[in-house]
């Protein structure tokens, strides 16, 4: 089969090659034959050499849809047939951290799907713990309505969900990527008064306000982003901050513009060493909370998808096949054409 490698020795570390069609390994696995697929930025992360944990000559990918062809003689949850979503985190289910919703941490998973293990950029793919790694979609939901949920979507929620919004709250995201975008979405949907979209990316601060995401934008290139809070927010600050971004400025700006006590939520991975200033930040008293995605609400997503409560369709800009792959990688890489997600077809 067609699959989409990461090998160190390549010219430009990844290569559209052939590989032998995934098996039943576990009783617990199931085969799935990719429908869509999608890029992330950790996939680059992967490729620049940002992801020490990541296996050598390995099929990237973790976001994506399909159909079951094949399971375990353990699998209860999904037969043969079904239409599923695959959550982008590997989890067992019952250790410790399953048990209380801390899947990223999974004793015997995590994020393993294009990273330890060969991912979804193929034809087809062995997903570990089906019957928890894979969703069954709702027959009014599509695959590209469904897309998304195993990956950005359960991590703009997860962003939201760690500040704890309440009703009226005034939440800013820091980037206006697909995460951050989702993260707005996600913060809507818990009750926030009003969104504050924070981005150097004119193009995405109007999808933000197109799509009614954000109800206040700002440009750090033509706004000084703290003197703007304290005006939107009488000298207080926001309640929440969601950091999207993943740079050392807005790691920074993060914490500057939150109130006292506020929740600063992390979502955005860093390609370095963060410092928090806390001579600098003393008596503010706030909680940051960071880490990757416990994508633990799939089922719900799909479910609010389905009842046309929330939809993820406008972050895509770009459709390939696979088989021109190479070429969306390097489109998505250096976000040409202004490119936020692409949907590839198997």
């Amino acid at each position: 089969m067609k699959a989409l490698v990461y090998n160190t020795l390549y010219k430009n570390r990844i290569a559209l090659t052939e590989r032998n069609l995934p098996k039943i390994e576990n009783s617990k696995d199931a085969i799935v034959r990719v429908t869509l697929s999608s890029i992330c930025t950790s996939d680059l992360h992967i490729m620049h050499g940002f992801v020490p944990r990541a296996n050598n000559d390995i099929v990237l990918g973790h976001e994506f849809v399909g159909e079951v062809v094949d399971i375990g003689s353990e699998v209860k949850n999904i037969k043969k047939g079904d239409r599923v979503s695959a959550n982008c985190i590997t989890f067992c289910g019952e250790c410790y951290f399953c048990k209380h919703g801390f899947i990223n941490n999974c004793k015997i998973g995590g994020w393993e799907l294009g990273c330890r293990i060969d991912g979804c950029q193929a034809e087809y793919v062995r997903v570990p713990f089906a019957d928890t790694g894979l969703t069954k979609i709702p027959d009014n939901v599509t695959f590209k309505n469904a897309l998304f949920v195993g990956d950005i979507l359960s991590s703009g929620y997860f962003g939201a969900e760690m500040c704890q919004i309440k009703d009226g709250d005034i939440v800013a995201v820091i980037g206006s990527g697909p995460v951050g975008l989702c993260s707005m979405l996600s913060a809507k949907l818990m009750g926030a008064l009003s969104v504050i979209a924070i981005d150097i990316n004119e193009n995405r601060l109007k999808v933000a306000e197109k799509e009614g995401l954000a109800d206040i934008t700002l440009n750090p290139k033509k706004n000084n982003i703290e003197e703007e809070i304290k005006k939107l927010t009488n000298n207080i600050g926001v309640d929440s901050v969601i950091e999207a971004a993943g740079t050392k400025d807005t790691f920074e700006m993060a914490w500057k513009i939150a109130r006292p006590n506020a929740i600063v939520g992390i979502v955005a991975m860093y390609d370095r060493n963060m410092i928090l200033p806390l001579p600098d930040m003393y008596g503010k008293n706030l909680t940051f909370k960071t880490g990757g995605v416990d994508a633990i609400h799939c089922k719900d997503l799909l479910k609010l998808i389905s009842e046309q409560k929330i939809s993820t369709d406008f972050l895509i800009t770009h459709e390939f096949d696979l088989k021109e792959i190479e070429t969306a990688y390097s489109l998505f890489q250096f976000h040409q054409d202004e490119c936020l997600k692409i949907m590839i077809h198997h």
